[in-house]
């Protein structure tokens, strides 16, 4: 569980952000805790990942965050070193280490890596830069990066057991994330980004209380986009291709954002046909 603010400068924002964290972990918990172990060697839609690559995955990713919160230049020597020295197989190497281990020790260290994490952003002071492979980030953008991941390898997870997992508003947070990396978008692909701010209309999950739409931008904006939450969330997490998505976009640009969009850090192109982030 999350602990109370400490005092150290911790404001509400960023417990929430905590909170919706550790509820989204321990949903994708609770779809592992009764699997077999002969299912973890299952591929998922992702080319060459099983299960437990998946899990591996946000194990090593945890493990990456945990360092960059707690001991910085551990992060330095032993993940962005490893990054620069091989950009595009790095992940996967550390996502195959753990997949090769017994499912019952890579689900108990990533619970355990997990909750560390959580406890170690909350006592930090809100306004802190913690390094990552991206640019650096606050706990608050931290804990909905991670949010981000676990949600969307959690998809991979439940795509490849056939399990529709109801999407929940906790997906507000990882489409605002999505709208803070449009540029990001860009430049990870060499362009130019925008200069004019786009208009996002996004329409909540059935069931979720609160605004029916929520929405990023001015209202005389030229571009727009505007469709389901979820739908949204799987495209800036490569989980799907626009043309499979009721997405619309009004504009030039914002139609072409739809094509680079990505809120993760990593190689652009669709995660589910390359190595993963």
């Amino acid at each position: 569980m999350i602990p109370d603010p400490p005092g150290t400068g911790l404001s509400m924002g960023v417990l929430a952000a905590l909170s919706d964290l550790h509820e989204e972990g321990a949903s994708l918990d609770q779809v592992l805790s009764g699997l077999p172990t002969s299912r973890w060697t299952e591929p998922t839609p992702a080319v060459g990942w099983t299960i437990a690559h998946q899990i591996g995955h946000l194990l090593w990713t945890d493990s990456a965050a945990l360092a960059a919160v707690s001991d910085p230049d551990r992060f330095e020597s032993c993940y962005l070193k490893a990054a620069a020295a091989d950009p595009h197989r790095f992940v996967d190497e550390g996502a195959s280490e753990y997949a090769a281990r017994p499912s019952s020790e890579t689900l108990a260290d990533w619970r355990s890596t997990r909750r560390q994490l959580g406890e170690a952003l909350a006592a930090l002071p809100a306004d802190i830069k913690i390094p990552w492979f991206g640019p650096p980030m606050r706990p608050a953008s931290m804990a909905a990066a991670r949010l981000m991941e676990t949600w969307a390898h959690g998809k991979d997870v439940a795509d490849a057991l056939g399990i529709t997992r109801a999407p929940t508003a906790r997906l507000r947070r990882i489409a605002n994330l999505g709208v803070r990396t449009r540029n990001f978008s860009y430049i990870n692909r060499g362009l130019n980004p925008p200069t004019g701010e786009f208009r996002v209309s996004l329409t909540a999950p059935p069931g979720v209380s609160g605004d029916p739409v929520w929405v990023w931008g001015p209202t005389d904006a030229e571009d727009e986009i505007a469709g389901p939450a979820e739908d949204f969330c799987l495209l800036v997490t490569r989980r799907a291709d626009k043309a499979d998505l009721a997405l619309t976009a009004r504009g030039a640009e914002a139609s072409r954002w739809l094509d680079i969009a990505q809120a993760f850090a990593g190689p652009p192109g669709s995660a589910r046909q390359r190595t993963l982030p």
